[in-house]
């Protein structure tokens, strides 16, 4: 498998990859997924850091695409990374593309000099990379029902300072 950064010509595919990841976890929605509206939501705003928007190929077909846009921390909009959606092809599900495509981006991200990176996701799932949930680093979700979910990764560049409420990039709100 190869992780590599995504180009334009894997939007269609991540496209599909995400409607067809997401399915089973939103029964009853028909047509798009969130999870795919939102990744070209950021996509049109410019807002997929382009370093940060990796794709896991598999004997030539993209099977999993991660990415993360810009967020801001308190008053501070750069020093934190907004990531996912995750997802990974449903006949490639539990292979470690998801598990590589979570270490590429933290990796990415620590050596872009982000501070954190800040996800809505399940803790039974991305504890093992590391996150703990953000409000025991003094970090508020959007949204206070998130709060069981809201988890943050501190890296390299991360300081106590680095607190306050979160927030998404915009294509995050138009959900």
């Amino acid at each position: 498998m190869l992780i590599r950064q995504a180009t334009a010509d894997d939007a269609p595919m991540i496209h599909v990859l995400h409607n067809a990841a997401f399915a089973p976890h939103n029964p009853g929605v028909t047509g798009e997924m969130p999870e795919a509206r939102l990744v070209e939501g950021l996509r049109g705003d410019g807002d997929l850091i382009p370093a940060l928007s990796l794709v896991a190929v598999r004997d030539g077909e993209v099977i999993g695409h991660a990415c993360a846009s810009p967020a801001r921390l308190g008053d501070d909009p750069a020093s934190a990374v907004g990531f996912g959606p995750l997802g990974v092809l449903p006949a490639h599900q539990r292979s470690g593309a998801g598990s590589a495509l979570v270490h590429a981006t933290v990796g990415a991200a620590n050596a872009l000099g982000r501070s954190l990176v800040v996800l809505l996701g399940s803790p039974a799932y991305y504890a093992r990379f590391g996150f703990v949930l953000a409000e025991t680093l003094g970090i508020t979700p959007p949204v206070a029902d998130w709060a069981p979910h809201f988890q943050a990764l501190p890296l390299a560049a991360y300081t106590p300072g680095d607190r306050g409420a979160f927030r998404y990039a915009p294509a995050f709100d138009r959900l």
